[in-house]
C-alpha cells in the first residue's frame, strides 16, 4: 500500500474547478498529524514545482500563480489533504503530486494525478 494516494485529477473546462485529495492509509494520526503537507505539480515538459502547502498548525502559502484560486486544507483524523482548484486556465494543466515530510524529516510522494486544463 502506498504511502499516499491522490485522487480528484481530470478534465475541466475554462473557468471549471476540481478538488483534488489525498491520502495517507500507512499513516497512524500521531505521524500525519504532525507532518508538513504540500501539493506540488509538473506542467508538460517543465520541472515539477510547488503549488501549495499546509503545516501541521495549519499555516498555508501558496505560489503567486495560484493564490486566489486554489485553497489548501487538511482533515488530519481522516489523514486526508485537499487542494480546491478554482478558475482554472490552461497553464493549470500538468500532473499533481502529494507530497509529506514527517516530524523525523521522512519524506515521501504520491503517485500523481493528472489535470488536464482547459484548452
Amino acid at each position: 500500500q502506498p504511502q499516499l494516494v491522490e485522487s480528484g485529477g481530470g478534465s475541466v473546462q475554462a473557468g471549471g474547478s476540481l478538488r483534488l485529495s489525498c491520502k495517507a492509509p500507512r499513516n497512524i494520526l500521531s505521524v500525519f498529524s504532525p507532518s508538513d503537507m504540500a501539493w506540488y505539480r509538473q506542467p508538460p515538459g517543465k520541472e515539477r514545482e510547488l503549488v501549495a502547502s499546509i503545516t501541521s498548525d495549519r499555516s498555508t502559502s501558496y505560489a503567486d500563480s495560484v493564490k486566489g484560486r486554489f485553497t489548501i486544507s487538511r482533515d488530519n483524523g481522516k489523514k486526508m489533504v485537499y487542494l480546491q482548484m478554482n478558475s482554472l486556465k490552461p497553464e493549470d494543466t500538468g500532473v499533481y503530486y502529494c507530497n509529506q515530510v514527517q516530524r523525523n524529516g521522512l519524506t515521501y510522494w504520491g503517485q500523481g494525478t493528472l489535470v488536464n486544463g482547459p484548452s
